[in-house]
């Protein structure tokens, strides 16, 4: 006789996504609509056997999209219950490339790029406005800043010194903090 499986023992659910947005100046936030719940959330979906989560992060945003992104800093998780067994979604800043490169995925039914304040009004599920609430307000502000160029400067003159231009890189680093990097590397 075949035993029922105990939902309480069956693995958590594991999936990837991403806050991709669009713009610098003004940036906007991908939404997308699913075909069946027709329900508004942000891209994400589950793992694939033996695919990290930074690998079904990207491919989720782009399939769910429809825009080639690429990938920046890891921003965090959302966990919780999904029919009866916890979900662990892992979430990476993304931009969007200019225009679409692939057609939409069957499960969804449309893409909408809005502000942050329209898409975390569009979103369904509490959860979901939470989060892009909270990482959104940063995320929008760091894109909002101007590009800093290199610049030169010149050393105070010394004793038996001669002035020397200096280029300074005032570029901000791409390098995550020490936990982000740490949780790229980390294999799902």
């Amino acid at each position: 006789m075949k035993q029922k499986k105990n939902k309480s023992r069956r693995a958590p659910i594991e999936a990837a996504g991403g806050i991709v947005m669009r713009g610098r100046v003004r940036p906007l936030f991908a939404v997308v609509q699913l075909r069946r719940q027709k329900s508004w959330v942000l891209p994400k979906g589950k793992l694939n056997r033996n695919e990290t989560a930074l690998a079904a992060a990207r491919r989720e945003a782009i399939e769910e999209t429809g825009h080639d992104v690429e990938v920046h800093e890891f921003l965090g998780s959302l966990v919780y219950q999904s029919a009866g067994r916890p979900k662990t979604v892992r979430f990476w800043r993304m931009q969007a490339s200019g225009r679409p490169v692939a057609k939409l995925m069957r499960d969804v039914r449309a893409v909408r790029w809005l502000s942050l304040a329209q898409a975390t009004e569009k979103l369904t599920h509490e959860r979901e406005k939470v989060f892009l609430e909270k990482v959104g307000r940063s995320l929008a502000r760091q894109a909002s800043l101007p590009k800093r160029k290199a610049r030169t400067s010149v050393r105070p003159k010394k004793a038996a010194v001669r002035k020397r231009a200096v280029t300074v890189n005032a570029k901000p680093l791409n390098n995550p903090r020490p936990g982000e990097a740490q949780a790229l590397a980390v294999p799902a």
